[in-house]
């Protein structure tokens, strides 16, 4: 008789449930994404949200720096002081010029310089290097050296000017000279970050098109104006808009400018930061300062709100050609 092999075949049921996860593992699947993300919330909730909620709060009362747990309420009252207040509308009028003076040529001279990195030159890597080094440079470092450099009496840039025969500029006491020279520090220290930014824009665009362009006969400008402008409109939009908020935010450049948190003797160039600061730990008023704090951060929502509507309708416009 001979042997007969017999075979066990497992039910075809069970390798399914075999490769089927289980109930605990279906569950971590659908709450891990959450739970990688609650590190961040929660310095965010902590570190972000709190603080500006509880500014809002703040802004409401009559709180000083010497007696912080006595708090007088006042409604809209700091807000109300605020707005009849001669020196908030000196400070965000120099908070606007500033910003223009600052951003236009900044942005301007980072474009122009990120189309020259653009080509293949000797040393790029070095260049781009190079122009990180304003932007790790300490604020402070920098504008104590810029202080030296616009000098009334011993400044280099008096020096200079003197050589071509022109007198020297109180740097530091004019209003239009000293707002020029904040902006320089700003100009100086920002370029270069910027620059980067447009590189890294410009080499996202196809290459395709400026052979297109080549072969329609197109010189280097019109491939500038017609091929990399609109490829970097984006790129632009972003580096308009965090400039625009750093512009609103300037307070480092004007404080160590000459020291003083009243921005010059006659508050010249005096931005809403230096505002700020001056009410909250010159003048130890902390609601007022918290008022001055929320201004600022709804003036920044209304102009980065413009300039998204300006640049949607343009992109309407350009699309509907």
């Amino acid at each position: 008789m001979k042997g007969r092999t017999v075979t066990l075949t497992a039910p075809a049921g069970s390798a399914a449930a075999r490769r089927r996860p289980s109930a605990a593992r279906r569950a971590w699947r659908t709450v891990s994404p959450y739970a990688y993300l609650t590190p961040f919330f929660t310095l965010f909730a902590a570190f972000g949200l709190f603080p500006l909620l509880y500014t809002a709060f703040v802004s409401l009362y009559r709180v000083e720096l010497q007696t912080p747990g006595d708090m007088e309420w006042r409604g809209l009252g700091n807000y109300a002081a605020l707005f009849t207040d001669e020196f908030f509308w000196i400070s965000l009028r120099n908070t606007f010029t500033i910003g223009v003076i600052s951003t236009v040529p900044q942005l301007v001279m980072a474009l122009g310089l990120a189309h020259l990195l653009n080509y293949r030159l000797r040393g790029r890597t070095f260049f781009r290097t190079a122009m990180l080094l304003p932007y790790a440079t300490s604020v402070a470092a920098a504008t104590l050296v810029f202080a030296q450099l616009f000098g009334r009496d011993f400044g280099l840039v008096n020096y200079v000017l003197g050589v071509v025969g022109i007198g020297p500029v109180d740097w530091q006491t004019n209003t239009v000279a000293s707002q020029i020279a904040v902006s320089t520090i700003v100009i100086w220290r920002w370029t270069g970050y910027n620059a980067l930014i447009y590189l890294a824009g410009m080499q996202s665009i196809p290459s395709e098109l400026y052979e297109a362009a080549e072969m329609d006969g197109a010189s280097r400008w019109r491939q500038f104006f017609h091929v990399t402008l609109p490829g970097l409109r984006p790129t632009i939009v972003f580096t308009a808009v965090v400039s625009t908020i750093g512009a609103t935010q300037l307070f480092g450049e004007p404080l160590l400018f000459e020291g003083s948190v009243s921005g010059g003797i006659s508050h010249q160039y005096q931005t809403l930061g230096l505002y700020m600061y001056e009410q909250g730990w010159g003048f130890f008023h902390l609601g007022r300062a918290a008022a001055i704090a929320w201004v600022m951060f709804l003036l920044i929502l209304v102009l980065v709100g413009v300039n998204a509507l300006v640049m949607r309708r343009r992109s309407r416009k350009e699309a509907g050609r």
